[in-house]
């Protein structure tokens, strides 16, 4: 690089960075979210975490009409469970949400029929869109298996048959996650929190220093210097790029003390967030951020005001977000082409860095390709179109 093209650069991108600062209101805007987003985010999810183990540790069941089953009641007391009535309007309370417990419902038969050797129906009502009570059932389930179980196994007694023959094969789960992967399944939502927050943070460098400008009237003066077109694009482009890495560092670093805050000794178990984690994360959002600024330059250059360059720029931030949601719902689970995808490569990247799983040059590169690919088709386009404004 030449003389004048570095300075042209310097000159822009030291502009950028000051017109970024100088807006204060929107500055707050993006730092404040970043700031608050990981003690918020890590606050709730351990909130939930630790409601579900006080409810747990409670051993409470709601249940209409196990005045009909002493001997139901019998075994689940022996099991150290309370049992409660449930209200006489539980079904609308499960709809609304405002019931968190899943009812157990007994027949006023029920005794007769196990008397006779038939098998009484017992209804467990909830309501799947109430999370809460859903999170119940398997344990009232459970509970009703147990039970199942052991008469099965006094009636074998009775007949002299041994309790073996119950249960022929012995069965034990092995779980091959490590306790740091088992985490994920309540914090896999920290990649896609940190991606938002890169694109945000560059959409609106991007936006201002492109149609902002150009809708103040500072735009066309500053392309008829004789600075070089590259030099000014590429200027831009940084101040760009480091305004969403600056978003990422602080939406990384905001987990470090975010953890201090956790109410879940489990969870904060589980949960290995370091300065090595969020240094990864860091170095995993550089290929993406450096696409997303040139791309999102490339839309907002092209529109001649403000709001228009909001609506042109939709489609890469729906497309960002929507991102992880083809891993959830990809039936062959992480496929190669994944990593090819921006944002959708990215995610699964951290969430490796979640479970402890280390990072590898053949699982980094698609991102870094893909990055520097988009880095410059965008920018050659930012550039054309500089081009054509002077021409006119």
């Amino acid at each position: 690089m030449n003389g004048p093209f570095l300075k042209a650069f310097r000159t822009v991108f030291a502009k950028e960075i000051v017109d970024a600062l100088r807006d204060r209101r929107t500055l707050l805007r993006l730092l404040v979210p970043a700031v608050l987003m990981g003690p918020l985010l890590l606050m709730l999810m351990s909130g939930l975490t630790a409601s579900l183990q006080e409810r747990a540790e409670q051993r409470e069941l709601l249940a209409v009409g196990i005045e009909h089953a002493p001997t139901l009641r019998n075994y689940l007391e022996r099991q150290n469970y309370t049992i409660k009535a449930a209200p006489a309007d539980y079904e609308a309370q499960l709809r609304s949400s405002t019931l968190s417990d899943p009812v157990m419902v007994v027949p006023a038969d029920f005794e007769t029929l196990l008397a006779g050797g038939e098998a009484p129906r017992i209804e467990i009502v909830t309501d799947s869109a109430n999370q809460r009570a859903e999170a119940g059932v398997g344990t009232i389930s459970r509970l009703l298996q147990g039970f199942g179980s052991e008469r099965a196994t006094l009636a074998l007694a009775m007949r002299g048959i041994g309790a073996r023959q119950l249960q022929p094969v012995e069965v034990q789960e092995r779980d091959l996650a490590s306790l740091q992967a088992r985490s994920t399944r309540l914090t896999q939502i920290l990649p896609m929190f940190i991606m938002m927050a890169v694109l945000y943070g560059a959409l609106t460098a991007a936006l201002d220093s492109t149609a902002g400008e150009r809708e103040r009237g500072s735009l066309e003066p500053l392309l008829v210097n004789p600075a070089p077109h590259a030099a000014i694009v590429a200027g831009k482009w940084a101040a760009v790029m480091m305004a969403g890495l600056a978003v990422a560092v602080l939406s990384n670093l905001s987990f470090l003390p975010g953890q201090w805050l956790m109410r879940s000794d489990a969870l904060a178990a589980m949960f290995q967030f370091g300065w090595s984690e969020a240094l990864r994360f860091l170095l995993l959002q550089i290929p993406l951020a450096a696409g997303l600024a040139a791309v999102l330059m490339a839309l907002a250059i092209r529109t001649k005001t403000f709001k228009e360059a909001q609506a042109s720029t939709t489609l890469v931030v729906t497309a960002i977000s929507l991102a992880p949601v083809v891993a959830i719902i990809h039936p062959g689970g992480e496929a190669s082409w994944h990593l090819w995808v921006p944002g959708l490569g990215q995610n699964l990247l951290m969430m490796q860095v979640l479970k402890g799983e280390p990072l590898t040059f053949a699982k980094v590169m698609p991102t870094v390709i893909v990055g520097a690919a988009l880095t410059v088709a965008g920018l050659a386009l930012v550039a054309r179109s500089m081009r054509a404004a002077v021409a006119r």
